[in-house]
């Protein structure tokens, strides 16, 4: 068996806010074709026409191949071999982005292994410690405490017990700030888990006051106060918070993480199976963050493609249990898959009973959202 195809697929919403912090306005999709006939699908969060370039890309020399081009001919239950030759194959323009398209034909050919072998991906990943995991409804912070009340209440009436608001104005006004997280939690009461995403939009000093504010809140955690790379600023608020400080969606490398855990001291990692190397990758970082005994919560703000990645991950992994679970109204996180993974009574069933990831692209909606 060998892989006779590697198909990147940009789709975008026909009105986009290119303010508006939110993944699910646009998505890369990879398809990886075998020759039996089998395919597996993947998703990539990134500036979906740079990460569709990387895949793309016609080879150049040794080191500077498209991803395509690296991997046609081999047989696709190789992962880790496929993985090593994306990454050594790319090396000369290695970065982010091309990380971010490594990710998404990594959970295509996991998916796709899956299917080969009649197995769900959390069994190939080693077994799934669980067949139920607690989903947190996520979602951009409304513009009015009103709203963000209201949203806390129905998300809370849904079932969902714990809610992550984030972006929007949390950096806009430090005044509103604390009324937003107040109306939130009188909402909500004290048995729904509150977290915030701040969106990377304060220095430090700024970061420990709100966080000491949160803190008379009781919010589970609060993510990316700070800019990423600010490990200094990280590192003061793990140490002088009482708050659980999480981050980690940005970062694409594991020394990154590294960083973060070791220097940053965060409590919490968030690595984005679509960014930081897919499910190959994922497996190492889950392994750094349990013998840091450190807690991992992949980010996934896309499409059900990677909310099922995720969710198999999750799962399998040792210090998982927690999924992010995005409520956006998209087409691309609503309607894009079929059969998506189900949610009730604040859980996520993983679909054990399924090959690969156990999702399916809905072809016409795809064909619908398609660029070019």
């Amino acid at each position: 068996m060998t892989i006779t195809d590697v198909e990147a697929v940009h789709l975008r919403l026909s009105s986009v806010d290119a303010a508006r912090c939110d993944g699910t306005q646009d998505t890369l999709l990879v398809f990886v074709t075998a020759s039996d006939g089998t395919v597996g699908v993947g998703e990539v969060d990134s500036a979906p026409l740079v990460a569709k370039a990387v895949v793309d890309a016609e080879p150049s020399h040794l080191i500077a191949r498209g991803l395509r081009s690296i991997l046609l001919g081999r047989n696709p239950l190789d992962l880790e071999v496929a993985w090593h030759a994306m990454v050594e194959g790319s090396r000369y323009f290695a970065g982010g982005a091309t990380m971010h398209a490594v990710s998404g034909v990594d959970i295509a050919l996991w998916d796709l292994a899956g299917k080969v072998l009649g197995l769900p991906v959390a069994r190939l990943l080693g077994g799934p410690r669980t067949d139920r995991l607690t989903a947190y409804a996520s979602l951009v912070m409304p513009d009015t405490p009103e709203l963000a009340a209201k949203a806390a209440a129905g998300h809370a009436e849904q079932g969902y017990r714990a809610i992550k608001f984030g972006w929007g104005p949390i950096g806009q006004d430090l005044g509103l700030n604390e009324e937003l997280v107040k109306q939130i939690r009188r909402a909500v009461g004290d048995e729904v888990d509150v977290m915030i995403d701040a969106g990377q939009v304060w220095d430090t000093k700024t970061a420990l006051r709100m966080a000491a504010m949160y803190a008379d809140y009781g919010i589970a955690w609060l993510e990316e106060p700070v800019a990423p790379d600010n490990i200094a600023g990280y590192r003061e608020l793990s140490r002088r918070s009482s708050l659980t400080i999480a981050g980690g969606e940005q970062e694409s490398s594991y020394a990154a993480f590294e960083t973060l855990i070791d220097d940053g001291e965060l409590d919490l990692i968030q690595p984005d199976l679509a960014r930081c190397g897919g499910l190959t990758a994922g497996r190492r970082l889950a392994w750094l963050a349990h013998t840091r005994h450190r807690r991992l919560v992949p980010h996934a703000f896309k499409s059900g493609v990677l909310v099922a990645a995720s969710t198999h991950f999750a799962a399998a992994i040792p210090n998982g249990g927690l999924i992010e679970h995005t409520v956006s109204t998209s087409p691309i996180a609503r309607d894009l898959v079929r059969r998506e993974i189900s949610f009730a009574d604040g859980c996520v069933t993983v679909p054990l009973d399924r090959p690969g990831l156990g999702v399916e692209v809905d072809a016409d909606v795809m064909d619908r959202l398609r660029v070019g």
